[in-house]
């Protein structure tokens, strides 16, 4: 053991391999014991903790025999030992040398363990997958935290359970770390995501499809672009459907038991070319839409399952309309400002370089309006027109990312079809069969229209007198 360490401390490489390790594994014990303690560091400090440092560490001790190796060489030049050395346990020397190299090696694997398993854990926290690359995954992880979903783990629909999905998604990860450090990624990121797992093994863990919904009112308010942001309500019963031991109907017919639904499409998904319904009986209808594919274009025939509805289900993005008017429906802006929707709406599609930017111009834009047309309303009603300003800015902030090229509408949503095609790129009665069959437009397929922008919807009086 003396030798060893002589060596170790006359060999530049072993001595600095011995640093590593011991300052890795000093680190490691440190930050694991804030971390039982209560201390949170955010995502920086667990990948500092789990995966950088027990590299370094796995590295020190890859350096020290080096080190040591090279040093007694050094020390034996000129002298020629073919034979390998003798372990005698006889001695208590070697015994005792042995006996510390046990100990250090079962110290150093409890190390490693812990290392791993807590780098693992770092691996799967929403903080890790949201916050690690900012700028990359910043406009994602905005949505997701104001989504239905934020408090469902990201690795819970993007991985799932099971080792191979996990293999699997480590693997992509281990290129998309590769294309942020040498800036190879797309602005804005491509969507849908090809490599995603199907919804069937993630979604419906949760959301059992053959559980009967039944129909779910739907009130979507809008607020006119006059100088009394007239509210008006549109009011639907959505026929949501579901099976639960009964004919498949409504919406949830799409992936109910009993049938499967394909389509061929371009790669966006946004293109429906051709729609292909098989029943268990056998029973198959081809659907041909009125256009075809380019040639040369790439398509995909996929399954359909409950993302090509619901393709943005943590990470929505609103356009502008939708989301001032959800603002000016729960309160956050004071609907009382005259032509405040009108004048939301315009600075909202105004162009801002950053978020900084927008956050500084918008409610300085909004208030200059007022004071410049309605100063007396400036004057008594200064603290709603900031808050409204504030309201606006955190809207576009939350939807509109310069640095990643995603703006109003990059990202469609499928649910609907007011927005974007949505449902009507296979409900546009012109996917047709050889027969005639077409696929229906119908509005009262998925619906009832209860009202119709109207001010005041007699329905909603009945149903709260």
């Amino acid at each position: 053991m003396r030798s060893f360490l002589i060596a170790l401390s006359r060999s530049p490489i072993g001595a600095f391999g011995g640093a590593l390790t011991t300052a890795s594994a000093l680190l490691i014990l440190t930050l694991f014991g804030l971390e039982v303690v209560g201390y949170e560091g955010g995502p920086y400090i667990g990948i500092l903790a789990y995966l950088i440092l027990p590299a370094i560490f796995i590295l020190g001790l890859i350096l020290i025999p080096i080190g040591v190796a090279r040093q007694r060489r050094r020390e034996r030049l000129g002298k020629v030992r073919g034979e390998f050395p003798v372990l005698d346990f006889n001695r208590d020397r070697v015994r005792n040398i042995a006996l510390v190299v046990f100990f250090l090696t079962l110290v150093n694997i409890l190390i490693l363990s812990v290392a791993t398993y807590k780098g693992v854990e770092t691996m799967e926290t929403t903080q890790f997958c949201g916050a690690t690359c900012h700028t990359v995954m910043q406009p994602e992880y905005t949505a997701y935290q104001g989504s239905v979903h934020s408090r469902v783990a990201c690795v819970e629909c993007h991985i799932g359970a099971g080792a191979s999905w996990f293999v699997k998604s480590k693997l992509s990860g281990a290129w998309q770390v590769v294309a942020v450090t040498f800036n190879l990624y797309p602005t804005p990121i491509a969507s849908p995501i090809d490599n995603l797992r199907p919804a069937r093994e993630t979604c419906e863990q949760c959301h059992w499809p053959s559980k009967f919904v039944g129909d779910r009112l739907k009130v979507i308010p809008h607020y006119e672009e006059d100088e009394a942001n007239t509210a008006t309500k549109t009011v639907l019963l959505v026929k949501v459907g579901g099976v639960a031991g009964r004919e498949a109907q409504g919406i949830h017919w799409h992936v109910a038991p009993g049938h499967q639904v394909r389509y061929l499409s371009d790669p966006t998904r946004e293109t429906i070319y051709t729609v292909e319904l098989i029943d268990d009986d056998g029973t198959r209808k081809v659907f041909e839409g009125s256009e075809s594919p380019p040639e040369g274009a790439e398509v995909e025939w996929r399954t359909m399952d409950c993302v090509d509805c619901h393709n943005r289900p943590s990470h929505t993005f609103q356009l502008a309309e939708r989301a001032l008017d959800g603002a000016l429906s729960d309160g956050r802006m004071d609907t009382s400002l005259p032509y405040l929707s009108r004048e939301s709406l315009r600075l909202l599609q105004g162009e801002y370089t950053s978020h900084d930017e927008a956050r500084q111009r918008i409610p300085e834009e909004l208030a200059a309006f007022y004071s410049q047309q309605y100063p007396q309303v400036a004057a008594s009603h200064g603290d709603a027109i900031s808050r409204s300003g504030e309201a606006l800015a955190d809207i576009w902030t939350r939807n509109v990312f310069p640095q990643m090229g995603v703006t109003w509408g990059t990202y469609p949503n499928h649910i609907g079809h007011e927005d974007t095609p949505g449902c009507f790129r296979c409900h546009d009665e012109e996917h047709e069969t050889a027969d005639g069959e077409t696929i229906s437009q119908d509005c009262y397929t998925c619906h009832s229209l209860l009202a119709m922008e109207e001010e005041d919807p007699e329905i909603l009086a009945e149903l709260n007198p």
